[in-house]
């Protein structure tokens, strides 16, 4: 059995050569260390041409942000992997391709993604991938339908929600998402000058039980096996391809938090393009994310309600229509999440570069004021807005 340490680069290197699957390991001479998030440390391997062929992840037991004064399980890595996995199952054209885990190291090894970028660094950039958002779509519907009820037996949906459970990490969600952006807490960080903004989100009894019913259904709703955290900036694209990574997150949840939050990260681009972009290029932009946002929804339902017609296996959730009539509870978790998304990125600790890279000031701060404003708005309006069309109306009268 294999005894956790933190690798350094030499340590990633060796690893490759034992675990990364190329025909010559002894070519494999360097490594980079490349993670910009707060949980793991990220190596891209190369061999003695200069170039990266795998990649190794390994997660670290604290918050690089903040330190071992906050502790993580290492066991998040056997999740991550085995979501991969299981995701890679049913969509291996949009999911990385994990080729070995170690569970005592936390270790992971994958395919390496040089091809491709980070897709909220494009978006940042105003670059436009035309096939993201469908391609986003699909891995949603083939992921979440693959996984759930529709399709497992009783007995193994059980068992594959206690292989999954993970309640440390869910437990950051439940307070990023759902308390911390809605309380006094010292994790908060927003413009001094949207004060009352964000006091007024605390007072309002409406929105905080509208939000008690989003994480009581986060707590709930065993839907099928989430990706947990799927964003921009958890998702690589190149021409013609897109690929879902990042999953430590991973376990079963209500079906519209992953959408939700996938479309929630499109709308948080769209909210701070006026400061990002010259004011045309940015209009084109902010237009070319209401179609993604579209695009993504009617993928995932078109595909999702097909799947449904050609492979439920239960025989009630088979009665024709039963499918469709689910797809409208997914639909408003969907706008609820997304809501939640938009607030806990700009009042809550976890900031994205779409904020952080619009230099005028106070530029940033009324894009921040969009986000929120925008966020409260859909969770209070996730009953009423009938369908993707009169979500992207909601979101032009938001402005």
């Amino acid at each position: 059995m294999s005894q956790y340490r933190t690798f350094t680069a030499a340590d990633a290197v060796e690893y490759a050569k034992q675990f990364g699957g190329v025909d010559d390991p002894s070519a494999l001479v360097s490594a980079e260390e490349i993670g910009d998030g707060n949980l793991n440390l990220v190596f891209k391997i190369y061999d003695n041409q200069g170039v990266s062929r795998v990649v190794v992840k390994q997660a670290l037991p604290y918050v690089r942000c903040v330190g071992e004064s906050w502790p993580l399980t290492l066991d998040r890595a056997r999740l991550e992997a085995q979501t991969l996995v299981e995701h890679y199952k049913h969509c291996p054209q949009h999911t990385v391709h994990v080729t070995h885990y170690d569970a005592d190291l936390a270790v992971m090894v994958m395919e390496d993604l040089s091809s491709h970028r980070i897709w909220r660094g494009e978006l940042v950039k105003g670059a436009y991938y035309p096939q993201a958002a469908s391609q986003l779509g699909e891995y949603l519907a083939q992921t979440l339908f693959h996984t759930s009820d529709f399709i497992l037996h009783p007995h193994k949906k059980k068992a594959e929600v206690a292989r999954f459970i993970n309640p440390e990490m869910c437990e950051i969600t439940e307070d990023l998402f759902f308390n911390d952006p809605y309380i006094d807490h010292e994790r908060n960080k927003y413009p001094a000058a949207l004060q009352s903004l964000v006091e007024s989100l605390r007072s309002d009894d409406a929105l905080r039980i509208a939000v008690a019913g989003l994480k009581h259904r986060f707590f709930a709703d065993a839907e099928a096996l989430l990706h947990g955290d799927i964003h921009s900036g958890s998702i690589f694209v190149a021409d013609g391809s897109l690929k879902a990574i990042d999953a430590e997150f991973g376990y079963f949840g209500p079906i519209g938090f992953d959408v939700g939050t996938a479309l929630g990260n499109l709308l948080i681009n769209y909210c701070c393009l006026p400061g990002l972009l010259a004011p045309r290029e940015a209009a084109e932009a902010r237009e070319r994310r209401l179609s993604d946002v579209h695009q993504v929804w009617s993928i995932f339902e078109s595909r999702f309600l097909e799947l449904a017609a050609a492979k439920t296996s239960d025989v009630a959730l088979a009665y024709p229509g039963y499918a469709a009539a689910f797809l409208r509870k997914v639909w408003s978790d969907t706008i609820g999440y997304c809501g939640t998304e938009l607030i806990r990125r700009t009042v809550g600790m976890s900031h994205v570069a779409d904020f952080k890279l619009i230099g005028d000031d106070a530029m940033r701060t009324e894009c921040i004021r969009s986000c929120i404003t925008l966020g409260r708005t859909l969770i209070l309006a996730a009953n009423h807005i009938d369908d993707v069309d009169g979500l992207i109306a909601r979101i032009r009268q938001a402005g």
